[in-house]
């Protein structure tokens, strides 16, 4: 077929080449199946004409034959639903591993020997797919809102492992980080549920018993030989801060475990990007500036550096979305302010440091 004006394309019709923008950066690859967000990613880039590959029976189609044009109509449709493709394997052991975790806070009772072989072979299992996870990308599939606490704590094993490699940590630490994350609110199986779910604000009493599952979750793995004394730790200091402001024991500087250090960057991260009962998720840009923020004083600095810098590291032509609702490309990222890049929005250059109006609310194509 040859090329036709953006009005004529439909959802299912494919790219038989490269689109590219009007700053020369590929918008989308030959072999891509448009579908409506496409179609509204194309729209906001002005792109007045595509190629797509011919429409089968369009051949046959006389000018006017508006049952040949229903009929193609109704075979795309059929063929975008339900969809065929499979979920991949990351994201299966993924699944499985907010399964296994969810079953061990609802069936764990003091006394029981804790499944930790089971679970760190999972933990692996997923780790296998890690080069598949993007920090800033990634979004659970299919999230409960309740199961909120168990997607942070495998979101957050998986940011913990890149962390400690990121961070210079030898690759012997890179197992036991991920564990941290996993572990770090475990304490939680002895919290109150309706205190966990509760969709208003805590009174002291309540926040004061919230509080208490860093030591509950220490001393439950404590007992467990099987769990690095780094894991143990990480969960029962991973809200402590460096200045010696947070809890339980107001420890700062060196008296806190690194693995300890790595969690607190990443439980921040995904507590703030998550749904919860009692808030709507925050743009991930907007919570690393909050990260950056903590920086000074509270959480370790060479950590919260490390990780905007290489969750941020996206070449030029990175689709994005802004909180105006505005879609445009990322075409310059500044060093000293990579949370704020410069984004074309047709043609219009948005600089986000100078605009501060103006964040990034998504990830639409990378």
């Amino acid at each position: 077929m040859p090329t036709v004006l953006l009005h004529q394309v439909k959802v299912g019709d494919k790219l038989i080449e490269d689109v590219q923008t009007k700053l020369g950066g590929t918008l989308f690859h030959k072999g891509k199946i448009i579908m409506p967000r496409e179609l509204e990613i194309l729209q906001a880039f002005m792109i007045t004409s595509v190629t797509i590959e011919e429409r089968e029976g369009a051949a046959d189609q006389a000018p006017g034959a508006p049952t040949v044009a229903v009929k193609e109509e109704a075979a795309v449709k059929k063929s975008l639903s339900p969809p065929t493709s499979p979920p991949t394997s990351f994201h299966h052991e993924y699944t499985s591993c907010v399964e296994l975790l969810k079953k061990v806070h609802h069936q764990y009772s003091p006394g029981q020997a804790f499944p930790i072989l089971e679970i760190r072979k999972q933990l692996e299992a997923l780790i296998g797919y890690i080069d598949e996870y993007n920090v800033l990308t990634f979004s659970p599939p299919n999230m409960k809102i309740e199961d909120y606490l168990f997607h942070n704590s495998v979101l957050s094993a998986l940011s913990c492992y890149l962390l400690a490699q990121w961070g210079g940590f030898p690759q012997r630490d890179w197992i036991p980080a991920a564990m941290s994350g996993l572990f770090h609110d475990i304490g939680n199986v002895k919290v109150d549920r309706e205190l966990l779910y509760k969709p208003s604000s805590l009174t002291a009493e309540e926040w004061e018993e919230i509080r208490q599952h860093t030591v509950y979750g220490y001393q439950l793995l404590k007992g467990v030989p099987a769990i690095n004394e780094g894991v143990k730790l990480a969960s029962l200091q991973h809200h402590e801060r460096v200045d010696g402001s947070g809890y339980p024991l107001g420890m700062g500087g060196d008296k806190i475990h690194p693995y300890a250090k790595i969690v607190a960057v990443a439980d921040i991260f995904h507590a703030m990007t998550l749904k919860r009962f009692y808030r709507e998720p925050t743009s991930p840009y907007l919570v690393l500036e909050e990260i950056e923020k903590e920086s000074f004083g509270r959480l370790d600095p060479a950590l919260v550096r490390v990780f905007i810098e290489k969750v941020t590291q996206f070449h030029n032509g990175v689709v994005v979305r802004l909180n105006d609702g505005r879609v445009g490309e990322i075409v310059f990222s500044d060093r000293n302010h990579l949370t704020r890049p410069w984004v074309s929005v047709n043609g219009t250059i948005i600089n986000l440091t100078l605009e501060r109006q103006y964040y990034i609310q998504e990830i639409i194509k990378l």
